[in-house]
C-alpha cells in the first residue's frame, strides 16, 4: 500500500492526476487546466513530480498482480526521446498480446537485452520460447540467459525464433505508448520518463483486462493496484 500522509492533497485527487497523465495524451499543462475545471487547484511542476514518484511504485504492485500470461514471448524495442536524445525502451507481449514486462534503457546492446531478459524472468518466469527480431544484440542477450539458465538448472532453455511476422503483435502494440507519449514534447530526463513510461503501461494493462476487474472503471482498477 502507497503512504499518501504528508500530502496537501487527498489521495484520490493524486491517483486521478496520475491516472489521467498516464492513460489520455495530454501535456501537464493541459492537465492543470483539467485538474482546475474540476476544482482543483495545482501546478504543471507538482503534477509531474506525482508521476514520477507515484507511477513505479503502481507499476510495482501491478505486476504482482496481473493475471497470469502465455509462456511464448515476443520482444522488441521502440524509440523514446529523452533530453533530445534517443534512448531505447524494450518491451515484451505474450502470444495474446499481454503486456509481461518493459525497461527504457540509455544502450541498445546485448548487456541491455540481458538486463531485460533477467527483469522481465523475475516478473514473469522462464519462459518456452522468446520470438524476436534479427537483431543480433537481442539474440546475445538470450543466448546469455541461456547460459545462465543451464548453469542454475542445468534443464529448461529458452527456445529462440528470429521470424520477424510473428513479432508483428509486439510492434503493433508499441503504436498505444508511442500515441501517448507523442504530447508529452520530449522528456527532460531519464528518471521522468522510466516513471512515465511504467504508468503508461498499467493503463495499457488496465484496457486490455490484465488484472480480472472486468466489471470496474478503468480509474477504479488503477486506485484499487495503488492500495
Amino acid at each position: 500500500m502507497i503512504n499518501f500522509k504528508g500530502n496537501q492533497y487527498p489521495k484520490g485527487v493524486i491517483l486521478y492526476a496520475v491516472f489521467f497523465y498516464v492513460r489520455y495524451a495530454v501535456s501537464y499543462r493541459d492537465l492543470e487546466e483539467i485538474m482546475e475545471e474540476r476544482g482543483v487547484e495545482v501546478d504543471h511542476a507538482t503534477l509531474n513530480r506525482w508521476v514520477v514518484k507515484y507511477s513505479p511504485i503502481i507499476a510495482s504492485q501491478a505486476q504482482r498482480q496481473k493475471s497470469r500470461t502465455n509462456s511464448s514471448w515476443r520482444m522488441d524495442e521502440t524509440y523514446i526521446k529523452v533530453k533530445g536524445n534517443w534512448t531505447y525502451y524494450y518491451r515484451a507481449v505474450d502470444k495474446n498480446g499481454k503486456t509481461l514486462d518493459f525497461m527504457l534503457s540509455a544502450q541498445r546492446d546485448a548487456k541491455a537485452a540481458r538486463r531485460f531478459f533477467k527483469q522481465a524472468i523475475n516478473t514473469n518466469n522462464v519462459p518456452d520460447k522468446v520470438v524476436i527480431d534479427k537483431s543480433g544484440a537481442n539474440l546475445a542477450g538470450l543466448l546469455w540467459t541461456n547460459v545462465m539458465l543451464k548453469f542454475a538448472n542445468g534443464s529448461k532453455l529458452i527456445k529462440i525464433l528470429q521470424v520477424k511476422y510473428l513479432n508483428n503483435i509486439v510492434e503493433q502494440d508499441h503504436r498505444f505508448i508511442k500515441k501517448l507519449t507523442r504530447p508529452m514534447m520530449g522528456f527532460k530526463s531519464f528518471r521522468s520518463a522510466s516513471a512515465t513510461l511504467q504508468g503508461i503501461e498499467i493503463a495499457h494493462m488496465i484496457r486490455k483486462r490484465q488484472f480480472g476487474r472486468t466489471t470496474q472503471l478503468a480509474f477504479q482498477q488503477f486506485a484499487e493496484l495503488a492500495g
